[in-house]
């Protein structure tokens, strides 16, 4: 992709200035700047290739500014930039300016981050404008609908990409992600989105975290989304967000942006009215709150509280917020969970006419373990419905060809007399509902290792352990990504909550820092029938400590521990 900076600079608010980042350029300097040749967009310098703009981010402990040398004598053609230099920040650039074989443009901008979306966007000429988009959010569920909604359709015949936590697509097989980020920043977004339509796609889903639609990064701030899907939102990234009425109004943006334009597409080059709308979750006391936040039509999705959080609380349950009278919806029910595969109904009530039929019930069955998934594949079905116009009978068989991501309540069946699980489980709400279906199936004794990331909400952490220790007779704690805290004062914060609930410590509490370690601490301490849960890494490829980075795969950690002790995939002892 080739561009002057000619066609990118009218996309983003700006001043033009010299070297020293406060002077004004001249009309002989403006003019000799548009004319700049683009090559590539980058925010690490590291990264810059020749003929690159450059984006100096602002970070949590130190300023893009202090890059700009390095971008410079990487062959950088243009800086974004924000605030002012400092002087040995101007001496530096000054020299990489001197050696430089052209002299970059300076492009002053009051937010870099900002700036770089709608750059993004125009240097790959607006691929969203030529996509249906999917946007997905939520505190969990996100990775799991993203894969299904794309899996439903491919499985139509849809040619389709997707951008997520733990995979994604350009068009073909899904590969795995070695990024430690939910939603990528906005020049990965745009030419991944630019790269499925090169490479054929007419359709995309893009996991969208409340990181990426907050207007502070404004990494999906560019990208036209017809069809938003809301899952839950419960306290999370409150280090980043600050209240929980910040971080569920930045996660609703995604319903904002549905009324930003016309949804007029150009798909496969022809122009197409796409149908836009909204999907909630009709048990999470926000699906209201999103609801209100676009025009669009909305369409919600329950499990009547025989899935979640009601279903580990029985008696105890608050009530299920009310439905809007003229909200059309659909029901799960008769839910069965097992340790390979989910099966439920589906039950109408609403007369919209896409739906009308409020007697029809369509049974669904999926090799996807946990009972939570019914909420997963719900959303994905209404929202390939909505898109395609096909119906939900004719969908609902697609689902018995789903297949789980991986890391999402991955069985690992090596022959060993007790499961063992994977999830990504990692917040009071997501262990509230994966602990109690598994404790109902349970037949021995149910064990789980977790942690808790560090400079994160520190909230969360005895409430973390406050839940284990409800369900689990032992709890094992240990390194999630400590990065720069304590790691042992950070997994005592959860034992305080564990400890509250009567479990102690050296008894049936254990913190076990070295993660490789707790795993096989849990496996010799389990038998027959019991289940040892591994929660909070999942796909992840790496543990962050303070002052390095630690390759890591927990399947893989999971399988060689269980050899260690005698069994191999094949089932046999050694």
């Amino acid at each position: 992709m080739k561009k002057t900076l000619a066609q990118i600079l009218p996309s983003f608010k700006h001043t033009l200035v010299g070297e020293d980042g406060i002077t004004f350029a001249n009309e002989q300097t403006v003019s000799a700047a548009k004319a700049v040749q683009i090559e590539n967009l980058a925010f690490d310098s590291r990264k810059v290739t020749q003929n690159s703009v450059f984006f100096a981010l602002p970070g949590t402990h130190t300023t893009g500014n202090k890059f700009i040398p390095q971008a410079i004598e990487n062959g950088a053609v243009a800086i974004v930039f924000q605030d002012t230099f400092s002087e040995e920040e101007k001496e530096q650039i000054a020299l990489a300016v001197s050696k430089a074989k052209a002299k970059p443009v300076f492009i002053k901008v009051e937010s870099a981050r900002f700036a770089m979306s709608p750059a993004s966007a125009c240097f790959y000429d607006n691929p969203s404008e030529k996509l249906v988009i999917y946007g997905v959010t939520g505190t969990e569920g996100k990775s799991s609908t993203v894969s299904f909604i794309w899996q439903l359709l491919r499985l139509c015949g849809i040619k389709a990409g997707f951008i997520s936590t733990v995979q994604y697509s350009l068009g073909e097989d899904a590969v795995n992600n070695p990024e430690h980020q939910t939603t990528p920043e906005a020049p990965i977004v745009q030419r991944e989105l630019y790269e499925m339509l090169q490479n054929g796609c007419t359709h995309a889903v893009v996991e969208s975290s409340s990181h990426g639609l907050s207007k502070r990064t404004n990494r999906l701030g560019d990208v036209h989304f017809d069809c938003a899907v809301f899952m839950n939102v419960t306290l999370e990234h409150l280090e980043f967000h600050g209240t929980y009425e910040q971080y569920r109004s930045d996660k609703a943006n995604l319903f904002r942006a549905l009324d930003t334009f016309d949804h007029n597409k150009m798909i496969a080059g022809k122009s197409v009215q796409v149908p836009s709308f909204g999907i909630v979750n009709l048990e999470d006391p926000a699906a209201q709150y999103f609801a209100s936040c676009t025009k669009k039509k909305i369409t919600g999705f329950t499990t009547e509280g025989k899935a979640g959080k009601q279903a580990a609380e029985e008696l105890e349950a608050k009530p299920l917020p009310h439905i809007p009278d003229d909200m059309p919806y659909i029901s799960a029910r008769n839910i069965a969970a097992a340790r390979f595969g989910l099966t439920f109904s589906i039950h109408r009530y609403e007369d919209h006419d896409s739906l009308k039929d409020g007697n029809r019930v369509i049974h669904v069955k999926a090799p996807v373990p946990g009972a939570f998934n019914a909420y997963n594949i719900m959303a994905a079905l209404l929202a390939v419905h909505g898109t395609t116009g096909k119906p939900l009978e004719e969908l609902a068989p697609l689902v018995a060809s789903l297949e789980s991501i991986k890391g999402r309540m991955t069985v690992i069946d090596e022959g060993q007399p007790f499961e063992v699980i994977v999830d990504y489980a990692h917040t009071p709400s997501s262990f509230e509902t994966i602990f109690p279906p598994l404790r109902k199936r349970c037949s021995g004794k149910m064990l789980c290792v977790f942690g808790s990331g560090g400079e994160r909400d520190v909230k969360k952490r005895p409430l973390q352990g406050e839940i284990a220790a409800k369900f689990c007779d032992t709890i094992i704690l240990t390194d999630e990504d400590p990065r720069g805290e304590d790691r042992v004062a950070l997994l005592e914060q959860i034992a305080a909550g564990a400890e509250k609930c009567g479990k102690q410590e050296e008894k049936d509490l254990f913190i076990v820092p070295d993660r490789p370690k707790a795993i096989r601490f849990a496996f010799s301490k389990a038998g027959k029938n019991d289940i040892v849960l591994l929660l909070g890494k999942s796909h992840e490829n790496s543990i962050i400590y303070k002052d390095h980075v630690m390759e890591y795969d927990e399947i893989s950690e999971a399988k060689k521990a269980l050899a260690e002790i005698g069994f191999n995939s094949s089932g046999e002892t050694k």
